[in-house]
């Protein structure tokens, strides 16, 4: 009901083709290529599960408009519904698949300054849709960022990595020790973040770290 009535005065419209009804309908959802393979990048990650191209033209419109103002929440639905598709494209069925009760979904985590901007982590909430689509537990709480830091996308590749050096601090231990971790974010880049969170989460005993991401670039 209360989902009706949003719609009927905040209407959604196709972000590809302006037409009326969901962010992303049908016929422009077949101009997104998917990946069927399991990426091997990033050091300390095991595995990223990448569902498709940054660089296709509405994926990124996606992303951004998720991301930045004037932030349409709802999105997050829509890009975590592509990480489904892709995983339905997989040469290989994934291995949470079949034994969920050893894996947590874990979310990158936002600074406390850009969380209070943005009024949500994106991350999360692409994580929340995944968990009840998979049955797999979310923990928000697990994983912090210390301290803030540059925009990756700013930098050159060369400082990512220093820029979020040690950023990451991992406040549920007893949670994570001897798990396997499917690490949530939208964007993956160079790695850096994720491969920094992985790290943080391994040194308090996490059996082994994945990455999900919506969309993958080498170029920015």
């Amino acid at each position: 009901m209360e989902k009706n009535f949003l719609d009927l005065f905040f209407p959604k419209f196709c972000l590809g083709c302006q037409k009326e009804g969901d962010y992303l309908c049908q016929d422009c959802l077949f101009l997104i290529d998917f990946s069927d393979k399991v990426l091997k990048k990033g050091k300390e990650i095991s595995g990223l599960y990448c569902a498709t191209d940054y660089e296709n033209f509405l994926v990124k419109r996606l992303i951004q408009n998720l991301k930045y103002e004037p932030f349409a929440k709802g999105l997050a639905n829509t890009l975590a519904f592509l990480i489904i598709i892709y995983f339905k494209n997989l040469e290989k069925p994934p291995e949470f698949l079949k034994k969920k009760e050893d894996f947590y979904l874990i979310p990158i985590p936002l600074y406390k300054k850009r969380l209070r901007w943005r009024g949500f982590n994106q991350a999360e909430e692409i994580g929340k849709f995944l968990s009840k689509y998979f049955e797999i537990p979310l923990i928000s709480d697990a994983l912090i960022k210390a301290r803030d830091t540059l925009p990756q996308l700013n930098l050159p590749q060369a400082l990512r990595k220093e820029n979020v050096k040690d950023v990451f601090v991992c406040k549920r231990p007893e949670l994570v020790k001897g798990k396997k971790i499917l690490l949530v974010d939208d964007v993956f880049t160079t790695g850096s973040t994720m491969d920094e969170a992985a790290r943080a989460l391994k040194e308090v005993g996490a059996k082994q770290v994945f990455g999900i991401v919506v969309a993958g670039s080498d170029r920015i």
